[in-house]
């Protein structure tokens, strides 16, 4: 049986609820995503402790610095061994290429190209085109020319993403099921739609861990798949 493309997002400093949650819905999920709030509250043994629990570990810690500070930073994790490790696309060619460099052999470095709480209008008011497509085919094509593995990017934006690069590897956060409430996103989608338009890996976090059955739930999204 292959591995779920679902990376439950446990966006929480509370190490013990991380591990509950982890637990209830293990059996169909494919890996847990740790984000600031985790590692800022756990840090490297908060990280070992959840990777005790046998699941691929997504370290989302998006990296933006100059590439040196990032290519050590890198460095200083790799003994986790993460299964993915995100970076901002926007730090540039070499801090891609650096990053990549630095990682552990066999852990995919992505590139966030557009954050899915930005909008048109965000976009436009930090001086960049409006247009999210034309932003995140534009840094894609960085991304794969920097050597990296793939890319994070919106439901909304993926069949383009996938497009401009046929081989990559592409993470697609704000999965929301069909019914579920949007919350902060902007660029949703539902899980079946982002994988049909090209998603390697869907992050799903409040839809599965603020569930009343959080198991149920992942249970239920898995059903879709």
């Amino acid at each position: 049986m292959s591995r779920s493309p679902i990376y439950v997002a446990l966006d929480t400093p509370d190490l013990d609820r991380a591990k509950a949650l982890a637990n209830k819905v293990r059996g169909h999920v494919g890996g847990l995503k740790l984000g600031l709030e985790f590692f800022m509250a756990n840090g490297r043994a908060g990280v070992r402790t959840m990777a005790e629990l046998g699941l691929p570990i997504f370290l989302d810690l998006k990296f933006h610095d100059i590439p040196n500070t990032v290519a050590k930073a890198i460095q200083a994790l790799g003994p986790l061994d993460p299964a993915i490790l995100t970076v901002h696309a926007s730090g540039g060619r070499a801090m891609l290429e650096d990053a990549k460099a630095a990682a552990p052999v066999g852990t995919k470095v992505v590139a966030v190209t557009m954050l899915t709480s930005l909008d048109a209008h965000d976009l436009s008011s930090i001086g960049l085109s409006p247009d999210p497509h034309e932003q995140v085919v534009r840094l894609t094509e960085l991304a794969k020319s920097a050597g990296i593995d793939g890319v994070v990017c919106s439901g909304a934006e993926v069949a383009a993403a996938k497009k401009a690069w046929p081989q990559g590897f592409f993470v697609v956060p704000a999965v929301r099921p069909a019914d579920g409430p949007v919350g902060d996103q902007k660029r949703v989608v539902t899980p079946r739609a982002a994988l049909d338009a090209g998603a390697s890996v869907l992050v799903i976090g409040r839809p599965i861990t603020q569930a009343e059955d959080p198991d149920q739930a992942a249970r239920a999204i898995e059903g879709t798949l």
